[in-house]
């Protein structure tokens, strides 16, 4: 197959997109409506994958769409729309001493692709935000999600035949392996790829890409309940982080507790408990545990239970005697994406937040609020765990990279 052809189109439509902020935002309003029009063929086609998914697989829930999901789909849609455009922004200016006028703009990135695994969600959220940017987006998604991905750009296609845009300003590929291996190797076409999903796929792609990568995704979570932390707030924190959404990388995968507050770990786990936690508990813990946890849900923790992303209704726990045990662990086992302390030890909560190296590092709250949406961006590209560029939830702000203006009036350079 030719996929050179996918990226010169591609390349094309990024030259000739010209479109102003106004019309932009009304083509994505006229996205969001058809999407909720199209409910009912969404769904057809969504369930079309799910049939070919066992549901105990963690990406199930990732995978699944239903008319509430849609429905917070296009209202995320809407939502970035109304949002300032971010191109074209002043970000500094100088007048330098010998006149010249130097200032540094925000421009797109390019063409952004994204190669992701069971999540339908992520060709309309990419979209949205390349669009609003003005960048191209060329999307290669995972076999398991191929008739809904094909059905969401069947939608946003008709509203850009609608508005007389290119089509390819969104290209799916297709879902042969050899598309991977094109985006890999696609140098002098793609300016970024985004890897979404497992964390097999990204080591893939950042171990094998010969255009620049952004990490995202793959979230090893980690909640310290301090010895000053309240077992109320503990309570609701933990149960939240582990079992809102166990597929989403933003779950809690490890509560690290200090061994003062393991009499409190029976009303913790309670929750836990009554919703078909899975627990792998260290010594100390599973002694606590083992005569009022269920023995069905009650493993004893072997090293393969820490620095693990568990993406399902399992997580482990780690007892330590001290604060700086905690910080050790989690600079041991993190993905660097979010971390949390409970606690009310001011001191302790300062040097948490100064020295844990995440995206997002959170005070007696739920890592479940590591979201785009939840951050104020509407919408996210990804989570980066990396430091470059971008770090944490990808908006707007970040799909765009800058350039140098200069003007004089006739200088030139001497020694």
């Amino acid at each position: 197959m030719n996929y050179k052809q996918y990226f010169e189109d591609a390349v094309a439509a990024g030259k000739g997109l010209s479109l102003s902020p106004d019309f932009i935002n009304k083509v994505l309003v006229d996205v969001a409506k058809a999407v909720v029009e199209q409910t009912g063929y969404l769904l057809h086609q969504n369930n079309k994958d799910l049939e070919r998914m066992d549901p105990a697989d963690p990406r199930y829930d990732r995978l699944t769409l239903t008319a509430e999901r849609i429905a917070v789909i296009a209202a995320d849609i809407i939502n970035v729309a109304a949002l300032a455009s971010p191109l074209g922004i002043p970000i500094s200016a100088r007048l330098m001493p010998n006149g010249l006028q130097i200032s540094k703009i925000s421009v797109p990135l390019g063409v952004v692709a994204v190669i992701y695994e069971a999540r339908p969600n992520v060709t309309l959220d990419v979209f949205t935000l390349c669009f609003k940017t003005g960048n191209i987006s060329i999307l290669k998604g995972g076999s398991d999600a191929y008739y809904s991905n094909m059905a969401i750009i069947k939608v946003i296609h008709e509203v850009m035949q609608l508005h007389n845009i290119s089509t390819k300003v969104v290209t799916l590929l297709p879902v042969e392996r050899e598309a991977t291996q094109a985006l890999l190797n696609a140098v002098g076409y793609i300016d970024v790829l985004i890897p979404r999903g497992s964390q097999a796929l990204i080591n893939y792609v950042r171990d094998h890409s010969k255009v620049p990568v952004i990490e995202t995704g793959a979230g090893i979570v980690h909640t310290y309940f301090d010895q000053s932390g309240d077992v109320e707030k503990a309570v609701a924190i933990i149960d939240n982080a582990k079992t809102r959404r166990v597929s989403v990388c933003n779950a809690l995968d490890c509560l690290i507790i200090n061994s003062l507050q393991l009499p409190q770990l029976e009303q913790i786990a309670a929750p836990l408990a009554r919703k078909g936690v899975k627990l792998y508990a260290d010594e100390k813990s599973y002694q606590v545990l083992k005569e009022v946890y269920p023995a069905g849900l009650l493993k004893e923790a072997g090293p393969e239970h820490f620095g693990t992303e568990f993406l399902s209704m399992a997580m482990s726990v780690k007892t330590v005697d001290t604060f700086q045990q905690a910080l050790d662990h989690i600079a041991t086992h993190s993905s660097k994406h979010s971390e949390a302390i409970i606690s009310e030890d001011e001191a302790h909560i300062e040097e948490f937040l100064n020295k844990v190296d995440a995206a997002a590092v959170y005070v007696n709250t739920s890592t479940a609020f590591t979201d785009g949406a939840q951050f104020g961006l509407e919408a996210e590209i990804g989570i980066s765990t990396q430091k470059l560029h971008a770090r944490g939830p990808m908006g707007l702000e970040e799909l765009t990279s800058y350039k140098w203006i200069v003007k004089g009036n006739g200088h030139i350079r001497t020694p």
